[in-house]
């Protein structure tokens, strides 16, 4: 059976005000839901997320160095979100390849360094507008499911979840319909069982403003376990509804 899944993505937003009066309250609320509610803030606040969650929601960094340790200045290692309490990590998330730079091998070996640490890694995949107008937009997310999980081992691949967030929906309001999402998830899907990964048991996500509005069409899916949410995750009110739109019951 696969995992179902919501992760709030704050990005570079957060505050101690805002774990007082966000974690908390949302934590009380889904504790009883069934899914897995996970909070991804910035590495400052993660240790007092982890306190205020009060293992109702696990927590994880949004990135992580392709180093264990070392003389890295301003870099957090793996093995370092793992001694604090973290139970997943943000992997190759469409900010972070289109900002900095950061390409397929990079989140092949961040996601070993994850899986190596004992962590979850949520692997990020999608394509821009442009490559989806192109018609290119299931070979570029084969490449990078690929070659992005080309380092997982056999027995890692239960620490998998592969996130499809369109770049041109993240943000901007648009979103892929739910049978646009639900045709590039079994498009992913495929491609794990191509790598000899158990594809069936691997958890998809769909990340591209999912909102309390969209978010029951999307869930119902047979291929979307869960979402990966920005925005919204910011709202107590709107990361509740959006984690009470994902059924707990599935034979996934």
């Amino acid at each position: 059976m696969r995992r179902r899944i919501v992760a709030g993505n704050w990005k570079m937003n957060g505050s101690h005000n805002l774990v007082a009066e966000l974690v908390g309250p949302v934590a009380h609320q889904v504790r009883e839901l069934g899914i897995e509610a996970v909070v991804f803030p910035p590495a400052l606040y993660v240790s007092a997320v982890i306190k205020a969650a009060d293992n109702a929601m696990a927590v994880g960094v949004q990135n992580v160095s392709e180093k264990a340790q070392g003389a890295y200045t301003g870099e957090i290692s793996a093995p370092m979100a793992a001694d604090i309490g973290c139970r997943y990590g943000l992997v190759g998330h469409s900010e972070r390849r289109q900002l900095f730079g950061e390409t397929d091998a990079q989140v092949a070996v961040k996601t070993e360094q994850l899986l190596g640490a004992g962590l979850s890694a949520i692997v990020c995949v999608g394509e821009t507008l442009e490559q989806r107008e192109a018609g290119r937009a299931e070979a570029i997310v084969a490449t990078q499911v690929r070659e992005g999980l080309g380092k997982v081992t056999p027995e890692q691949w239960g620490q998998v979840v592969v996130a499809y967030e369109p770049v041109w929906a993240i943000g901007t309001g648009k979103t892929a319909t739910s049978e646009d999402a639900q045709a590039m998830h079994k498009a992913i899907r495929g491609v794990l069982e191509n790598m000899g990964a158990p594809a069936e048991s691997i958890s998809l996500l769909y990340g591209g403003s999912v909102k309390a509005d969209n978010a029951a069409a999307l869930f119902a899916e047979p291929d979307i376990d869960g979402g990966l949410i920005g925005g919204a995750s910011l709202s107590a009110i709107d990361f509740v509804s959006i984690c009470q739109a994902l059924p707990a019951d599935t034979h996934r």
